[in-house]
């Protein structure tokens, strides 16, 4: 069982680095978005993954708050995008 949590650590790491990477780099904000949206998903794989292992529910509102935040900032930036479209044409 260690061997195998150890091995899901590295991967979420290793996602949550590039997800990072991603938001840095760009190019374009839908890139930076989706990059921040894929990290709030692991983000609450880790959490339900640590629930799970643990036999808890205690992290079950921060999981709530999480699927909000990153709900209302995917539709912030698709309604600024949309916007920025409209004025350029």
């Amino acid at each position: 069982m260690n061997i195998l949590l150890l091995i899901i650590m590295i991967v979420f790491g290793v996602a949550s680095l590039l997800c990072v990477v991603r938001i840095i780099r760009g190019p374009s904000i839908l890139d930076r978005a989706v990059a921040s949206d894929v990290l709030l998903t692991l983000v609450m794989c880790v959490l339900g993954a640590e629930m799970a292992i643990n036999g808890h529910t205690r992290n079950v509102p921060v999981l709530l708050i999480i699927a909000a935040v990153g709900v209302f900032s995917s539709i912030a930036v698709a309604r600024y995008v949309a916007r920025r479209d409209n004025t350029t044409s």
